[in-house]
């Protein structure tokens, strides 16, 4: 199954979190109540009705069905924490980089003379501060996987294959194309 980049670097935010997440129906409606201010946003946002989110709330409901449940927890997983989330993307963009393990075919662009088939990596990158920031920006911005692949296929381009300058000055644009395993690490 191939992977996306988006989904990869929203998980290594997440290792950010420093308490579970709310474990039963009534905790997680609670807590979305809380965030969104109101029961009413809460009902918009899950598909159900007012009545069905005042339930979970009073614990007359304690047992979601399975798609509802799914879409419970993935709201939940997107607004556990934020600050320190958003704490962890500024150290990421700022100072620290970010750790990208990374098993993907990729071609190049290159000078005359060089060739520009692509093949399979398997990569362990330390991103600088600078690659992850525009990783984490077109994120931010809202990008397609497509645009995002293609800002990680610029970030890997100056930091693995031409090594911030030092090698490879003829390479102009390294493509992602079959991603198959991408996991990022603080």
């Amino acid at each position: 199954m191939p992977e996306e980049v988006g989904a990869a670097l929203n998980q290594v935010f997440r290792e950010a979190w420093t308490k579970p997440l709310p474990q039963s129906a009534g905790a997680q409606v609670r807590y979305l109540v809380r965030q969104c201010k109101g029961t009413a946003p809460v009902a918009q946002l899950l598909g159900v009705s007012q009545r069905t989110v005042e339930r979970y709330v009073r614990g007359q409901i304690k047992h979601p069905r399975p798609e509802l449940g799914a879409r419970l927890a993935g709201e939940i997983r997107n607004r556990w924490q934020p600050g320190l989330q958003a704490r962890a993307r500024k150290a990421a963009a700022d100072t620290h980089g970010l750790m990208i393990e990374i098993h993907a075919r990729m071609g190049y662009k290159g000078g005359p003379g060089t060739t520009d088939e692509d093949r399979v990596r398997y990569l362990t990158v330390a991103l600088p501060p600078a690659a992850a920031a525009a990783l984490i920006n077109a994120q931010a911005q809202g990008k397609t996987e497509k645009q995002l692949r293609e800002a990680l296929g610029e970030a890997l381009r100056t930091s693995y294959f031409q090594d911030r300058g030092t090698r490879a000055s003829s390479l102009q644009e390294v493509s992602v194309t079959d991603l198959l395993h991408v996991e990022f690490g603080l």
